[in-house]
């Protein structure tokens, strides 16, 4: 067996610790930055590793990162409330929906839409967690009606739930693209 064999599950983990801290500035991207992989990261930190202690260490990182950014890089902290908390719930359902949908491995479109839902589901779950919980307990809206709510966060959700879907999908298909030209190769060997 060599290094990469035995230690593919750390390689994955360091990839994706990789990813969220390249990305983890804005959440939405801009001309000079990379929309926030985050969610993507859990997802897939579920379809590849399924661990507690992937959870553990990206969840410290993504901590580590936002304290990092308010303190030294000068990103305003308006996201840091009592909701900041709901996080943990939020990249909870994204690892679990990557773990449920790790069986699907096939490159196939029946497996992958199969993921797809998965994600679909989760990423909207995740979206009303953490969107929700900041509108309910940060403070910042006291006065807002429900019908307000959807109409500001109605704007957000495509953003949110696109660059998730688009991390995701691109590795997952490289992934098992890679995995099936592997079984390829030492198929005929």
């Amino acid at each position: 067996m060599n290094f990469l064999q035995q230690n593919t599950k750390y390689l994955t983990i360091f990839a994706l610790a990789l990813l969220m801290a390249l990305t983890r500035s804005d959440h939405f991207g801009s001309a000079i930055t990379l929309p926030d992989a985050s969610l993507a990261v859990f997802y897939l930190a579920g379809i590849f590793t399924g661990g507690v202690l992937s959870f553990v260490v990206l969840l410290t990182e993504a901590a580590l990162l936002d304290y990092i950014a308010i303190t030294h890089w000068q990103v305003s902290d308006y996201c840091i409330s009592p909701a900041y908390v709901f996080l943990i719930p939020t990249y909870a359902i994204m690892l679990l929906a990557g773990k449920w949908s790790a069986k699907y491995t096939s490159l196939n479109s029946r497996d992958l839409s199969r993921q797809l839902m998965y994600l679909l589901v989760a990423g909207s779950i995740a979206f009303l967690i953490s969107n929700g919980s900041f509108y309910l307990l940060s403070g910042k809206f006291p006065e807002l009606s429900v019908v307000e709510y959807m109409q500001r966060v109605a704007k957000y959700y495509p953003a949110y739930i696109s660059s998730t879907l688009i991390y995701s999908l691109a590795i997952l298909l490289f992934s098992k693209l890679v995995f099936a030209l592997y079984q390829e190769k030492y198929k005929t060997a």
